[in-house]
């Protein structure tokens, strides 16, 4: 088909783009000024230029309206709390005495100070720091980072939109701070805060911004008619500023709903909106409401959340069609690029053609610029890119990468009885406590212990050639030892590992099964400077050999003591990878169960009897919607029980998750059918551990007791606190005492310290329930 030019020509556009640099140069510099190696205008030349970089690549691109404001230190969340005031009490002296130190404690806490709770940004990997809100807060506009980056970008000259949180989604996201109530809805502030949002418009407008966008993703979550009218309060209000900028107001990640026409109808300029697959509905939901005659649509077609290129020509023919929906259509991506690596053409490793099929931030903004110029003059000023796209999407298709007929066949033979343990969990528990002889409150770890420069120098000298297989392998079993012994000695029950041998958790099994892509420089922001490389499962998944069985029985021999195994679980292993497009989710999940079924039973057999199935990110790839959760929830513990269901009744099977809000997913969390679930507890202060109880969650759990993202060592005393919270809620015969999470971002020396008092804390509340 041939598309008809547009009326106007149409802009290219992004919301934000990733903020570590080519070869992590934020993380190197925010590290090097937490250990005093990089001074405080150090680090600001290194962010400042990074921003200068990433400008520059889109306008050189071709992108017409450059993104501010995005940019951050560590979480652009965090950034809205401080440009509103909302500075926690706690944290005010430190913020007051250094803006760039009181920011840093915010996220990380100190030894004195805990930080802001952390979470997940609605379903992605990447995680925000929740504001604390209550009744007395008072908020106050702060929009000196917003204005200066603004001021930055158009002193090169180029068109800028400041990206802001908007209000609603800002309270949405918000809880209430220590101390108050719980039932406290911070939503109840709106009035309070849409001042001082009104005195940072007025900034920015002063400053020479055109446009604002104001990012509301948590109206694509069903809502209810108060915060819905409340959404439309905060347009009305903001839309009738007469000192202010054009407004477009964003959403992404789902579907609006019914909060479509409630924007639709808001004194706004503009509205950006995904048009990608989660988001199809929109379309014809936009259409349903008369579309925005008078207003500017800034469509989302490109998917800024996965990796594989555009199908131009469909996005064309939906451009087209909403020609007819807005007085002005844009091109964008559907969310920010944060969420996806920066530059496929950096990936050496990577067979060429299949780079082809790639597209990172710099080929979406590429994407972006072609399906721009396709819509305002037409496909026939396009045609080469689109010849050159419909190749690569053939190839993909035809690949055999993507079809293995063996893999396919046994997926479809798996049975009911294949997703089932031979036991209930009440018979199998039984075997479990005469087997494993645990005392009360037993007390583990998640998995992973310190990954050391030394261990990811050897990494590092394997991979260039100066030393061999042998060399590197007699260094990680001195590690193994190292870990094992230092276990034995602080007097924790049931030992890992450490897993010095693994990069990533999701990234160390990658590389070892068919199916899967491994990037060199495909880093992702996860929070703050912890960035991951996730993989990409691009065909049908098998295992050619076991993957972790030698280190596990290698540590099993140096202790007396059990010694899980460690995996990560089919869900995570999709939601932290960027994962195929071509086939139903389900259908990849049951693939890579099935291969970790094969692990976890040689495990097994090599005599290992408590095995651990990490399923963080069950809760995260949740659908927004509620309409959508039941499909997903029925394939995904599905996928976790096939993994798990082949062992014997008294093999222990564990599982992990944190970092997320837990209460909505009880039943699936039971539906897993793990005898063991550790869960992060330690900043929501066993909210979690309540929400099992409420549910009558009949299995034992570990809510965490320690924070292990921030580099504060808690003391015995904090321990025992939680875990008498704990067991206001769990029975002690079902209490676990673990961290929240992995070790591996931690110091040796933190972790020494913490998890002794981890261990101390354990034992003084054993004597009090002996002595009870």
């Amino acid at each position: 088909m041939t598309t008809k030019p547009a009326a106007a020509a149409a802009r290219a556009t992004v919301y934000g783009y990733p903020r570590q640099g080519q070869h992590r140069e934020l993380k190197k510099a925010i590290e090097g000024y937490w250990k005093g190696r990089v001074t405080a205008d150090a680090l600001r030349a290194t962010a400042a230029e990074l921003r200068r970089t990433n400008w520059n690549q889109l306008a050189e691109a071709g992108i017409d309206e450059v993104p501010t404001g995005d940019f951050s230190y560590y979480d652009h969340v965090l950034d809205t709390t401080v440009m509103v005031g909302a500075i926690p009490e706690r944290h005010r002296d430190a913020v007051a005495a250094d803006a760039l130190d009181g920011f840093f404690a915010m996220a990380r806490g100190t030894q004195a100070v805990a930080p802001l709770e952390m979470t997940k940004w609605f379903d992605t990997n990447y995680h925000y720091l929740v504001p604390e809100l209550g009744p007395d807060t008072e908020f106050a506009a702060d929009s000196t980072k917003q204005v200066a980056e603004l001021n930055e970008a158009r002193a090169l000259g180029l068109t800028a939109r400041p990206v802001l949180v908007g209000p609603v989604t800002y309270l949405l996201l918000a809880k209430p701070a220590p101390g108050v109530a719980a039932d406290f809805e911070p939503l109840t502030l709106l009035d309070r805060l849409l001042p001082v949002y009104a005195q940072i418009l007025a900034d920015l407008r002063a400053a020479g911004a055109e446009w604002v966008q104001l990012d509301e993703p948590a109206l694509v979550q069903d809502r209810s008619p108060a915060e819905l009218n409340a959404a439309a309060r905060a347009y009305r209000d903001l839309g009738g500023l007469t000192d202010r900028p054009k407004l477009l107001v964003a959403s992404y990640f789902d579907r609006l709903g019914d909060a479509l026409p409630v924007l639709a109808k808001a004194p706004v300029e503009g509205l950006a909106l995904d048009f990608t697959e989660a988001a199809a509905a929109n379309l014809d939901a936009l259409a349903a409401v008369g579309g925005l005659p008078g207003k500017r649509l800034v469509a989302g077609v490109v998917n800024g959340r996965n990796i594989w290129v555009n199908d131009l020509g469909r996005s064309l023919a939906t451009l087209g069609t909403l020609l007819g929906l807005a007085d002005r259509v844009d091109v964008a991506a559907s969310c920010s690029l944060l969420h996806v690596p920066l530059d496929a053409s950096a990936e050496r490793d990577i067979e060429p053609q299949i780079v082809r099929w790639l597209a990172f931030a710099r080929q979406k903004s590429a994407e972006i610029v072609t399906l721009a110029k396709g819509l305002t003059h037409g496909t026939g000023a396009v045609a080469a890119e689109l010849a050159a796209n419909r190749a690569d999407l053939a190839s993909r298709a035809a690949s055999p990468l993507t079809r293995d007929p063996a893999v396919r066949e046994r997926a479809a033979a798996v049975t009911d009885a294949d997703t089932r343990r031979s036991q209930p969990y009440a018979e199998r528990t039984v075997a479990q406590r005469a087997h494993l002889r645990l005392p009360p409150l037993p007390t583990t770890t998640i998995g992973s212990f310190p990954q050391t420069s030394e261990l990811r120098g050897a990494r590092a000298e394997l991979r260039a050639g100066r030393i061999d297989t042998a060399g590197y392998e007699e260094r990680i079993k001195a590690e193994i030892q190292e870990v094992i012994s230092f276990q034995e000695k602080t007097g924790i029950d049931v030992l890992v590992h450490g897993e010095p041998e693994r990069n990533d958790m999701v990234q160390y099994f990658a590389e070892q099964l068919v199916g899967y892509l491994a990037t060199q420089h495909g880093w992702v922001q996860s929070y703050g400077t912890r960035y991951v490389r996730p993989p990409i499962l691009a065909g049908d998944i098998s295992r050619p050999e076991p993957m972790t069985v030698r280190w596990t029985t290698y540590a099993q021999s140096l202790t007396d003591r059990p010694v899980k195994g460690m995996l990560t679980g089919p869900v995570t292993m999709l939601a932290w990878s960027f994962v195929r497009d071509d086939q139903p989710l389900g259908d990849t999940a049951r693939q890579v169960a099935l291969a970790l079924r094969d692990e976890v039973n040689d495990l097994e057999a090599a005599g290992t009897s408590v095995i651990q199935v990490d399923e963080p990110a069950l809760r995260e790839t949740l659908p927004l919607r509620a309409a959508d959760r039941g499909a997903y929830l029925a394939w995904a513990t599905e996928a976790f029980r096939v993994s798990t269901a082949g062992v014997r009744p008294d093999t222990q099977i564990h599982t992990h998750m944190c970092y997320a809000e837990f209460g909505d997913i009880v039943q699936a969390i039971d539906d897993l059918d793990a005898d063991v679930i550790s869960l992060e507890a330690a900043r929501s202060h066993m909210q979690v551990a309540r929400e099992l109880a409420a549910h009558g969650y009949p299995r034992e759990a570990g809510p965490g007791v320690y924070d292990i993202h921030s580099p504060r060592v808690p003391s015995v005393e904090e321990a025992v606190v939680l875990l008498r919270t704990g067991l206001e809620a769990i029975p002690a015969e079902r209490l676990w005492v673990n961290p929240d999470c992995g070790l591996k971002t931690r110091g040796w020396s933190e972790t020494r310290a913490s998890l002794e008092n981890l261990v101390g804390a354990a034992r003084v509340v054993r004597g009090e329930l002996s002595a009870s």
